[in-house]
């Protein structure tokens, strides 16, 4: 299944740093996302062209992770050539990610 069947997110940007939070529809799907949308699940998921390391904060009273990617968006949006300056498009792509079905 695609994670965004269970959760939505949203971008944001520093320089050339961005973060993308997963947020839950359901507060019973926060415990399926921890376990399988892993710091390093993503990291694996923007190879092509993070630099950086992911690193992946908690909010369980949110039903979030927070996840902060380094090296992620060409060198920054004041030095970055890239269409999509600012990774807005990086939710999305994330949302794409393959997590196994619920059982």
């Amino acid at each position: 299944m695609k994670l965004r069947e269970l959760a939505h997110a949203r971008t944001g940007d520093k320089g050339d740093v961005s973060n993308i939070s997963v947020i839950t529809y359901q507060p019973g799907d926060y415990a399926w996302l921890l376990q399988h949308v892993t710091a390093d699940r993503v990291q694996a998921h923007f190879a092509a062209f993070v630099r950086g390391p992911v690193r992946r904060y908690e909010l369980p009273g949110l039903g979030a992770l927070n996840f902060v990617l380094e090296g992620a968006l060409g060198g920054g949006v004041t030095r970055s050539l890239a269409l999509d300056q600012h990774g807005k498009s990086l939710s999305s792509s994330l949302l794409d990610m393959e997590i196994p079905d619920r059982a």
